[in-house]
């Protein structure tokens, strides 16, 4: 019991830090977003964001080892065995090191390329390898100096990551705003970028060095102490195969949207999406937090517990999936009208198949929480077949309906490893019960966030009232309180009353 309570209160600790931060960002990255066009124009957004998409791909070299040692460090934590902890923080220090080095030689043959990438675009090529170079520059410090950070996602301590993170990143938009505002200079934008990345390693460092005075990790000896962990490198082979499915399914729609289209499409896009990032971002600060306690509630053994903890997890996850849903449906274009302006839209067709994207990637966070947590990564085809069916579908659908078609390739892919396949994997695998049983509880979720959306979409549309939110942000603000509110309470009724995973919860938070 004490394990237990100590897990709820460190995932409520962490949830609670991730959310203060989340509506502290939220905010100021409307307001950047906002100057960054206005003063920097939209090329500038959509070659930053094409640059950061391109260095996404070298992020393959991490090979998944953050995650395979993450994984390896649940046990230690549990059983608060120091030395073998300081091992494996040595053994990943040494390896992410090298990891720096390849990164470092494949960023500079990709630089090559760049002026093959962006033959046609209005800024100087020295611009493009500045920010190019900072931002690898900056990826690298995450290498060489940050990567103990591991240790305390791993511990449930994710909190301190994100304080400390979140603060910088709030301190640097608020100075690029002003530097974009007075100067309009595309270079101090960048510098301002890479220096807050060095500044934040400083300090993320010391504050670990004040959470664990113990960790005394060396990289020199992780050479020697890697042999004695293969585990590390087992599980690294197989998240690798994942990683890079899951780098090429994101990181390649902004750049296929760029070739069937234009960098301003791009930045168009990134407005829609940045919107859609921090909702996934806001489920991933209340529930990303209890990944770290599902892993040491795996380790305890404890199957009946982990089934009940995952419908649980499952009933929250529809609740805020199902929120997000309505309320981007119904908010998201008056709010891109009232924003940037109506020639920023863009068609229903994309915003439905953004919803059913951001469904799917919800959906999906919640099953590979337990699947990662039973270690089960050996699926390596999966992600394989993913990714191979993306690119054709997007390469076919994008050039018969551009952006719309790059989507419904992601959607299509997307759907049938993260819907179909992998719930089978874990309850086969991991929980050792027949996935009737979860499409049973699934469907029954579905068809109960469904008749919520229309009970309280059927009010919205008789009514016209959508309308009215297109008129001002004070009557923004006033339709989307009253719809979302009003769905909220009808969901959260709908929810408590059909499934037990709720009723669980809700009797669990009573308690705490």
């Amino acid at each position: 019991m004490p394990q237990q309570e100590s897990r709820v209160k460190k995932s409520l600790l962490n949830a609670r830090v991730n959310l203060i931060f989340y509506f502290l960002t939220l905010i100021l990255s409307f307001f950047s977003r906002k100057i960054f066009l206005d003063t920097l124009g939209a090329d500038f957004v959509g070659l930053t964001g094409t640059l950061q998409n391109l260095l996404g791909f070298l992020n393959l070299a991490e090979l998944g080892i953050g995650s395979a040692i993450g994984y390896v460090l649940y046990k230690p934590l549990f059983e608060h065995d120091e030395g073998k902890i300081n091992e494996i923080i040595s053994v990943f220090g040494y390896l992410y090191r090298w990891i720096g080095f390849i990164i470092l030689g494949a960023g500079l043959i990709l630089a090559c390329f760049l002026p093959l990438i962006f033959p046609k675009t209005q800024f100087e090529m020295g611009l493009i390898f500045f920010a190019y170079f900072s931002f690898l520059a900056s990826s690298l410090i995450g290498y060489f100096a940050n990567y103990k950070q591991t240790l305390l996602g791993a511990d449930q301590k994710n909190y301190v990551v994100t304080a400390y993170f979140q603060t910088a990143t709030i301190i640097k938009t608020l100075i690029q705003m002003a530097s974009a505002y007075y100067t309009g200079s595309y270079y101090l934008w960048v510098v301002i970028e890479l220096t807050f990345g060095v500044i934040y390693s400083f300090i993320l460092n010391w504050k670990i060095n004040q959470v664990y005075p113990w960790l005394h990790s060396e990289v020199r000896l992780g050479k020697q102490l890697f042999k004695k962990y293969p585990e590390v490198m087992k599980y690294t082979k197989q998240l690798f195969v994942h990683k890079l499915g899951e780098i090429l399914n994101s990181q390649t729609k902004p750049i296929f949207i760029y070739a069937f289209d234009s960098l301003k499409i791009v930045a168009y896009y990134g407005n829609y999406t940045i919107i859609v990032d921090k909702l996934v971002q806001l489920l991933a600060n209340i529930l990303g937090g209890v990944a770290a306690s599902i892993g040491n509630l795996v380790a305890e053994g404890n199957e009946k517990k982990n089934i009940s903890v995952f419908w649980e997890l499952m009933s929250i996850r529809f609740f805020v999936s199902g929120i997000f849903i309505f309320a981007v449906f119904y908010l998201l274009p008056p709010f891109i009208t009232l924003w940037l302006g109506s020639e920023y839209l863009l068609s229903d067709a994309v915003l439905i198949l953004l919803l059913i994207n951001l469904f799917i990637g919800l959906i999906r966070m919640g099953i590979e929480q337990f699947i990662f947590a039973h270690g089960l990564f050996y699926d390596v085809w999966s992600p394989i077949v993913c990714s191979i069916l993306f690119i054709l579908l997007a390469i076919i659908a994008g050039r018969l309906w551009g952006v719309a078609g790059v989507l419904l390739g992601s959607n299509i892919s997307a759907f049938l490893i993260y819907c179909i396949w992998k719930p089978y994997f874990l309850f086969s695998k991991g929980f050792k019960l027949s996935v009737y049983k979860y499409w049973k509880e699934f469907f029954i979720l579905l068809i109960l966030m469904g008749l919520a959306f229309f009970s309280i979409g059927y009010i919205v549309n008789i009514g016209d009232f959508q309308k009215y939110s297109y008129m001002s942000w004070g009557m923004w603000v006033l339709f989307a309180c009253c719809v979302v509110v009003s769905f909220s309470i009808v969901y959260l009724v709908i929810l408590y009353l059909g499934t037990r995973g709720m009723r669980n919860f809700v009797r669990r938070m009573i308690k705490k």
